[in-house]
Order: structure tokens, then C-alpha cells, then sequence
């Protein structure tokens, strides 16, 4: 992966793109639902992804550059679905099973499954089978030729693409007493063998895939029963789901929160369970069973852990609105979300933990009385005590240059606080109570209720309601797309912001 100039920098508004209204039909004006990088590039190559409207899929290279004034942004494809029908929300990525070119997947509410070979922008082949609207797709981390979809017939289906299923390209169903409503979102486990779904029941629900067949079947595997399900992690329906690693996150529509939760027992380490291992609802009354902790116990009492709420203020009645967490080995995990008020939130994973080792620090520094100097780091903001209000980031920087060679802003005593007038309120190391309650809102995850503020907020220009995010492979761009066929481009290293331009 390409190294990006300081991993602590969260990303920054460098340019957006728009369809203009002179390169569609009015008919087909509507708004980006979907966005997804392709994940195949070799390193170093331009990131590619591709954005789905109502009728149009339209692929974008980002090249780089230092011209703060260039839009990074280049279209390479644009695709329009001639199905009277067609109104798509989602797309997903994968390869041709002979020459590895680009395909692209494109669903939505004509209930068919569209792929697309992006090199000739040439329809491939379709795949049909799902009895309402498609609303979700995912490809499988450990296999680019198999996607999952999520449909309003409350199934998922798991699909193949490779020549060998041709004939029966469904090679899975998830039904049965899984959902009981329309579905709205679908991932998978970074292993390929787990899939999480959820949607207008507000269940959330686990399932181990089994092993899938090299040759031809005549009849796709059904699971009745998924290996976890609960209607108790959200109080609505649930429009997005993601693992991160084996933890899971979750959002859901009204609630303004997206929630980082586990499920006790559960270890992607060890044994796949079999389909006859899932627990089937014998008590209909139980909004939560799990293979994975089936009888709670004193060491394990619950059969799911809420960790950390992440607040997402203003999305009001808006559902469909899609968060996207990057992680990498090596890299800083870090989570984005737009809401209907033209704002994205950034939370940086990382920085949970170096604030909790500096806090510690402080207070092992307070308790030796050795007034050793701890070092504060950049991104943790000092906000003044008269006027309420954080310090700007240049100085705040400056700040750090200045503990860096001593100041004594960053020494640990019990002098009164150096920016509270000279009043002995509590402090730790020299910092006022504002300052460390702004960090606790923004780092400590002790709470596991209390809502944590983002890390940064952006706000664009205009009425933008978010829809989805997407992350580069490496982690140097997020595109977020939403209304008004719009997309917005932020880029981790990008020192200046770069001027709006539509595409025509």
C-alpha cells in the first residue's frame, strides 16, 4: 500500500463530482445509493471505483495530484440500464473467472442482478431469482466470484459466478425463520465464511456458510436458522451491518448512533459450525439466541456486549444511510458516516487507545509526584476554560511544539490551571476540566453508553443527505455519495481543498 504522510491525519474535503443534468434523461435523475472501490488493483495503481444512481453506474479513477485546483477525479465508464424497470441502489465488485477483467454487479428494484464487464461496458450475464427488491451487495473477501444479496423476499442469496455454475449460479439460500421483513443490508466476515444481514424487523442476524461446491448443483444449499440472531441490539429497523474483525457495527434508522458490539463466544479462530448446529426459535418469546453462548453463565452472562456508541446526530427520518469502516493490517482503522444535515464524521480507532495510554500516564506522572512531563499528543485539542471553545489546530499544533521542548502545558503538577484564570478547580497534568471532558467524550470508551462524539466533522456546501461511504484499498480515499446524484471526495495526506467540480 502506498504510505500515507501521517497516519494520525483524518481525511479532508479535496473535491466533489455531480452528475449534470445535460449527460442523463430527466426521467433519470434521482440520487447515488451506492459506492465501492474495486479491490483488485495491484499496488500503487490508481484507485478506481464505481458510484450507482437510478439508471446509471458510473465508474471514476482518481489520479492524483498537487494542483489543489485539478479534480483528482476522471470518468472512465458510464454505464445506463435500458430496463424500463431497472431503479438500482447497490453494486458490489468482482472478476472475470477467465481473464480477471473488472466486473460489476448492479441490483436494485427490479429484483435482478446486472453484471456489468467494465472494461467493454458490455452487460455479462444476469442473474435472477430473488422474489422482491435487492437492497444490499456484498463480494466475498476469500473469493472474488461469490456475492451475497439482500432482498425484500427476506432471503439472502449467495451466488456464484464462475463458469462451472452457469447453469445454477444460486448456490446458497438463507431463509426460512431467518427474517420476517424486507432486508436492507448484507456483509461478510473477512474469512468468507460469515455472513451478517438485517433490516425492517430490526434483526440482526449471523450465519456460517458451509463449504460451497467446485462443480455444478442442481439445487442451491438452504439454511433454515442463522448460529446468532437478536432484535434486542436496536430498537428500529437496521440499515447497515459491518464486521470489524470479529466484533460487529451496526446502525439503525432513528436511533442516531452507529453501535460497535461483540458476540459472546464467537471467534472467527475457531470451527465453522454446520447448518445443524444453528439454534431454531423452539421459544418464540427469546429475541436473542446464539450457538456461539447458548446458556449464559456467570463468566459470560449475556449472549451479546455493547462496547461503544458512535454519535451520528441530524439524519432525522432518513433510513438507507450506510457507514463504512477502513481497516488494514498496519493501518488506522477508521470509521465514516454522512448524515442528511451535509456532514461526514471521521472516528479514528487508533486514537481510543493513545488517549487511554496518555491518561494513564498523566495520572501515574500525578500519583509519583515526579513532575515528569508526558507528551500530549497533536490531535488532542485544548479547550479554553473562560470561553468554551477548542483552540484552533495551528495552535494547537504550536502547543505541541512547545511541550515537546518543556512547556509547561505539559507538565503533570498540582499548580493551578494555566488557562482558568488561576482558579484551583481539578486538573490532571495541568489540564482544565473542559478540556478533559471534551476528551472523554470524544475517546473514552469506559462508558459503554455514553455517545461518542466523531473525531472530525466535515460539512459541505448545499443540501446533501449521505448514502454511503467507500474507502480505497489503501486507505488514502473515501468517497462518500448521496443525494442529487452527488459525490464527495476526501483524501488522507491532501494538504489544500480542492474546488467542487460536476461532471459532465
Amino acid at each position: 500500500m502506498p504510505p500515507i504522510s501521517d497516519e494520525w491525519e483524518l481525511p479532508r474535503l479535496r473535491s466533489s463530482f455531480q452528475l449534470h443534468e445535460d449527460a442523463v434523461r430527466d426521467e433519470d435523475l434521482a440520487e447515488f445509493f451506492d459506492v465501492k472501490f474495486y479491490p483488485y488493483n495491484p499496488p500503487g495503481a490508481p484507485p478506481v471505483f464505481a458510484a450507482t444512481s437510478k439508471k446509471h453506474v458510473v465508474v471514476v479513477r482518481i489520479v492524483p495530484t498537487t494542483d489543489k485546483d485539478q479534480n483528482p477525479c476522471k470518468v472512465i465508464q458510464m454505464i445506463r440500464d435500458a430496463d424500463s424497470g431497472a431503479n438500482n441502489y447497490t453494486c458490489c465488485w468482482s472478476k472475470d473467472p477467465d481473464t480477471e477483467d473488472p466486473w460489476l454487479c448492479v441490483a436494485g428494484k427490479d429484483a435482478k442482478i446486472k453484471v456489468y464487464d467494465i472494461k467493454r461496458g458490455k452487460l455479462v450475464k444476469t442473474l435472477v431469482g430473488h422474489g422482491g427488491d435487492i437492497s444490499d451487495l456484498a463480494t466475498s473477501p476469500a473469493c472474488p466470484t461469490t456475492i451475497a444479496s439482500a432482498s425484500d423476499d427476506t432471503t439472502i442469496k449467495l451466488w456464484s459466478l464462475a463458469k462451472e455454475h452457469d447453469k445454477q449460479p444460486c448456490i446458497c439460500i438463507l431463509g426460512g425463520e431467518g427474517h420476517q421483513y424486507n432486508l436492507l443490508t448484507v456483509a461478510f466476515h473477512n474469512n468468507g465464511r460469515y455472513v451478517l444481514s438485517a433490516g425492517h424487523d430490526q434483526i440482526i442476524n449471523l450465519w456460517a456458510l458451509p463449504e460451497f461446491p467446485k462443480e455444478h448443483i442442481n439445487v442451491p444449499i438452504v439454511l433454515h436458522y442463522p448460529h446468532f440472531s437478536s432484535s434486542e441490539v436496536h430498537n428500529n429497523l437496521v440499515d447497515c451491518v459491518a464486521f470489524y474483525g470479529d466484533l460487529i457495527l451496526s446502525r439503525a434508522c432513528h436511533e442516531d448512533t452507529i453501535v460497535l458490539w461483540r458476540i459472546e463466544g464467537f471467534s472467527s479462530s475457531d470451527s465453522i459450525p454446520g447448518p445443524l448446529d444453528a439454534p431454531t426459535p423452539t421459544d418464540m418469546a427469546k429475541q436473542t439466541r446464539s450457538y456461539f453462548n447458548p446458556i449464559p453463565s456467570k463468566a459470560r452472562p449475556a449472549m451479546f456486549t455493547r462496547l461503544a456508541q458512535f454519535h451520528t446526530p441530524d439524519c432525522g427520518v432518513q433510513f438507507y444511510m450506510r457507514f463504512r469502516m477502513f481497516h488494514a493490517e498496519g493501518r488506522h482503522p477508521i470509521l465514516a458516516f454522512a448524515n442528511a444535515k451535509s456532514k461526514t464524521m471521521f472516528w479514528d480507532f487508533s486514537r481510543f487507545g493513545a488517549y487511554r495510554d496518555f491518561m494513564e500516564e498523566l495520572e501515574e506522572a500525578r500519583k509519583s509526584g515526579s513532575g515528569q512531563v508526558v507528551q500530549k499528543p497533536s490531535w488532542l485539542l485544548i479547550k479554553r476554560a473562560k470561553k468554551g471553545t477548542a483552540a484552533p489546530a495551528h495552535q494547537d499544533a504550536a502547543a505541541s511544539l512547545r511541550a515537546a521542548a518543556g512547556d509547561k502545558e505539559s507538565m503533570v503538577s498540582a499548580s493551578p490551571d494555566p488557562e482558568g484564570g488561576g482558579s484551583a478547580m481539578a486538573t490532571l497534568g495541568n489540564y482544565n476540566q473542559d478540556t478533559l471532558n471534551h476528551w472523554k467524550e470524544m475517546y473514552d470508551l469506559s462508558n459503554p453508553a455514553g455517545l461518542i462524539r466523531p473525531h472530525k466533522v466535515q460539512g459541505v456546501d448545499g443540501s446533501f443527505v449521505g448514502r454511503q461511504v467507500g474507502w480505497s484499498p489503501g486507505g488514502e480515499w473515501c468517497v462518500v455519495v448521496g443525494n442529487k446524484n452527488r459525490a464527495l471526495i476526501y483524501q488522507r495526506g491532501a494538504r489544500e481543498k480542492g474546488v467542487a467540480t460536476p461532471v459532465t
